[in-house]
């Protein structure tokens, strides 16, 4: 039975999406976590600034380090823990290169992608008892599969057992339609659990799993972040305000008396072509009895997605998207940009989910299976009255 705080490491921190879940359940000890803050490609290390808002939620401060640059064997001295033991260890490579909103990803291999495989030998060099990974769904069947297959045979080939599957996370009470892969490795001498084993005979309310419920959770909270950016132009702000609440698009202004006026002129160009794929969700309004949709990293403008207020003329606010993603209400995000801050939350783990996962963890390093009732994080928009037990 373990007695003593559970060891975690986390790798690939960002703004501590996994480590809240594994602190917020109280049996983990948090010892170490690294992340270069790299905003994106082109903008060089420590511009994310999600160091900052990691240690003010979780309690340490990571090491800015770039991992594509540690060897494993040096890990723990730039970790700097010690000889301590790693009970489990979250390593997160960036999941940029293998996402299907990228359409060159189908064509090209993104060089960071090899830091899935990396992930294993940092593994194996920590002799971590349990691994966690979350990334996008393609990671375990997109063209790139090669990765995985090598972090799974460096992993199997050093004494653990790996389960890996995409999942809709809206199965387990995220109120957003996001597809996640999250793979489970143990050492062989552990039994071998997963979210399916823990959920198996229950599900959530659908009314549970909805932008009213988010949205309810952050107007009741007294602490909630308020701040959302301002539209640029007045321009922007006439085009969300002629576009239907509760679930419009830029598509219903194709019959507006001001269409030429409002529409970009992408907008007039898809329109022509009829060819709209994915792109109605821009300039959209979320709806209210609906989850959001998925909330990738660059969330902080209405041109980006389907990320405006079910009624009001603007985003949702840094508490409201943070809440849609999983996050307690009173999660405090940092960033001398507020672009900066919506990418902490778009780029997190949701930790409605890591809070789960980290009941997971225990129940593999225990035994002790947790009740479905202890699944909840507080501040979150999930509640214990929202499980239904499955018809056997």
């Amino acid at each position: 039975m373990q007695t003593q705080p559970i060891s975690v490491v986390d790798l690939f921190s960002g703004a501590g999406g996994m480590s809240y879940g594994f602190k917020a359940h109280g049996a983990f000890d948090m010892i170490g976590a690294a992340d270069a803050e790299i905003g994106k490609p082109t903008s060089g290390d420590g511009r994310l600034q999600c160091n900052t808002t990691y240690r003010n939620n979780i309690g340490i401060a990571p090491k800015r380090i770039n991992l594509g640059e540690v060897a494993a064997g040096d890990l723990r001295r730039a970790l700097e823990i010690g000889d301590r033991h790693v009970n489990v260890l979250s390593v997160c490579p960036p999941c940029t290169g293998f996402s299907r909103t990228n359409p060159q990803n189908h064509l090209r291999d993104d060089a960071r992608n090899s830091l899935v495989s990396k992930a294993a030998d940092f593994a194996v060099a920590l002799d971590a008892d349990v691994v966690v990974m979350e990334n996008a769904r393609e990671l375990i069947r997109g063209n790139f599969l090669h990765h995985y297959r090598a972090f799974r045979e460096t992993l199997e080939d050093n004494g653990y057992n790996v389960f890996g599957r995409s999942y809709m996370l809206t199965r387990f009470g995220l109120p957003q339609v996001r597809e996640r892969s999250i793979i489970i490795a143990v050492r062989n001498d552990l039994p071998l659990y997963t979210l399916e084993s823990m959920w198996d005979g229950w599900s959530v309310k659908p009314s549970a799993k909805t932008v009213r419920r988010a949205l309810a959770v952050t107007a009741r909270a007294r602490n909630a972040d308020h701040r959302f950016p301002g539209f640029g132009s007045d321009t922007v702000r006439r085009r969300l305000a002629a576009i239907p609440k509760d679930g419009g698009s830029w598509m219903d202004l194709l019959e507006h008396p001001q269409a030429d006026e409002l529409m970009t002129g992408s907008m007039k160009r898809i329109a022509a072509a009829g060819k709209f794929g994915s792109y109605p969700d821009v300039y959209g309004r979320l709806a209210w009895d609906k989850p959001a949709p998925t909330i990738k990293r660059e969330c902080a403008h209405i041109g980006n997605g389907r990320y405006a207020h079910p009624e009001l003329d603007r985003l949702c606010t840094v508490a409201e998207m943070g809440v849609l993603n999983g996050f307690p209400h009173s999660y405090r995000f940092e960033g001398a940009s507020l672009a900066n801050v919506y990418r902490h939350i778009g780029d997190a783990v949701p930790p409605l989910i890591s809070y789960q996962l980290a009941h997971l963890c225990r129940w593999i390093l225990t035994n002790e299976q947790p009740g479905m009732q202890e699944l909840v994080l507080p501040g979150t928009s999930l509640r214990s009255s929202d499980f239904v037990r499955e018809a056997a």
